[in-house]
């Protein structure tokens, strides 16, 4: 049985603490649970104090087979970050930008050169999504068509094989293959608002798409509705057309998928549908570190979720 953990963003007091109630104990330095294994969403880095804490806890977990682990976003965009291109000397596959610098600011600050060096080298071994014996995992969207691109198999058996160059290059370009497929699966889906709307991101920036519930039907329902709830979407005209042909809503009879990735809040975790989690309760932003405790059930229990606040 799994014990799966949102985006932990460098929070490794929380870390520490959630495992702590998870029943997970250090065993020659390393946690282990007797029974179970921890699946993490991804996004170790970037945002919080602890980064390389964070790390120094997750690697030898997932190194030693206690813990499996998903890419985040953010270890993609660390990787395009440090990657040269190889069209423009001088420059990286994701631009030094103050937008970008400033993202991951906090990983080049607490993370030696020589340290980020070997995880930037781990981060390649991390798979885009999991697909296994009754359950899914992906950092931000599940799309059949999307995953099948990737040319990943989903499956824990056998070695991954190490992302490349080629594979980033593609993966980081609009005009290429992989660009559609590795965006959606990590960092989801978005609809264009209708002309003269947008609203600020949580970072201050002004956006006139919407991250939407790729999840859900989008029939009948307005951009108010169809947006994630984290972003306040003062909008109730129904979707354009485009929108609703681009949906690919998971289906109710498919095994639960848990996602990461979007920043919610509340008091207490809740499910986006009954086979559909996200375990991201913005612990980076004073919320709180997230798991859920998978027991093979195929209709999610909230009962199941586990939560430590933000400590720091």
């Amino acid at each position: 049985m799994y014990d799966l953990i949102g985006d932990i963003h460098g929070h490794a007091s929380e870390l520490v603490k959630l495992l702590a109630a998870l029943g997970y104990s250090q065993h020659k330095g390393v946690y282990k649970h007797p029974e179970r294994q921890a699946i993490f969403l991804g996004d170790f880095i970037d945002r919080g104090p602890q980064i390389r804490e964070t790390l120094e806890i997750v690697r030898p977990m997932i190194d030693s087979g206690f813990a499996l682990s998903v890419m985040g976003n953010h270890e993609l965009n660390a990787l395009a970050y440090h990657t040269p291109n190889p069209d423009k000397p001088g420059e990286y596959l994701r631009k030094h930008s103050d937008k970008n610098t400033n993202q991951h600011g906090q990983t080049l600050k607490q993370v030696s050169a020589a340290d980020l060096h070997s995880y930037l080298s781990w981060f390649r071994t991390l798979p885009l999504w999991l697909d296994l014996d009754g359950l899914r995992v992906v950092h931000a969207c599940w799309d059949e068509g999307m995953t099948c691109r990737t040319g990943q198999t989903g499956q824990i058996s056998g070695p991954i094989t190490p992302i490349t160059d080629e594979f980033l290059l593609s993966a980081c370009r609009k005009n290429q293959p992989l660009f559609g497929p590795v965006e959606t699966i990590l960092k989801g889906k978005e609809a264009k608002l209708p002309a003269g709307l947008g609203f600020h991101d949580k970072e201050g920036r002004f956006r006139t798409s919407t991250r939407v519930r790729w999840y859900a039907d989008p029939h009948g329902q307005t951009y108010r509705t169809y947006s994630m709830a984290a972003e306040p979407i003062d909008c109730d005209l129904p979707l354009e057309q485009s929108v609703l042909e681009a949906a690919v809503p998971y289906p109710a009879t498919a095994k639960p998928v848990f996602i990461g990735h979007y920043w919610l809040t509340g008091e207490k975790p809740s499910l986006l549908a009954p086979n559909v989690a996200c375990l991201d309760w913005s612990v980076a932003k004073g919320g709180f570190l997230c798991a859920y405790r998978w027991n093979g059930e195929q209709t999610l229990d909230p009962e199941q979720f586990a939560h430590v606040p933000a400590m720091l």
